[in-house]
């Protein structure tokens, strides 16, 4: 886990990347979750200050957001797809094997935190269907059996 200093620091450094602009809030809290895999308290109330953006707006902008997590994220993201082709193409039962095999729940992290499993309502590649990405790769036609495969991969 990160330390205050070093939560500070990287605030600071990403700030100053985009010149303390306030309409780059969200490039902003982007940047800082990708450095901190998730938004801590202590970022936000950095930000705020630093910025002098009251501390509920940043809130409102990282609770409004799919793509913001205030809660620690693993390493990899996995986001099984369920889409309409992906969930026809049967996508459910891809998220039930991998429940079971990492023995974490939809929107949980591994107690490792190498890994946080999420459903998606759409991966934008319906062709592909089933689909699940693991960080930026996409895993197109994936069947149950393999799962552990791939997740091997990434251990």
């Amino acid at each position: 886990m990160k330390t205050m200093k070093t939560i500070e620091k990287t605030v600071k450094d990403i700030i100053k990347k985009y010149d303390g602009d306030k309409t780059a809030m969200i490039a902003i809290l982007q940047d800082v979750q990708e450095e901190l895999r998730y938004l801590p308290k202590e970022a936000l109330t950095s930000i705020s200050k630093k910025m002098e953006v009251p501390l509920t707006r940043i809130y409102e902008i990282a609770t409004f957001y799919n793509a913001f997590s205030l809660k620690p994220r693993g390493k990899y993201v996995i986001e099984v797809c369920a889409g309409t082709a992906c969930h026809v193409q049967g996508g459910s039962n891809l998220m039930d094997r991998l429940e079971r095999d990492m023995g974490v729940a939809c929107g949980e992290t591994t107690k490792d935190k190498m890994f946080t499993l999420e459903e998606v309502r759409c991966l934008g590649c319906c062709s592909l269907a089933p689909v699940v990405r693991i960080g930026a790769d996409v895993h197109p036609y994936l069947t149950q059996d393999e799962i552990p495969k791939i997740m091997r991969n990434y251990k």
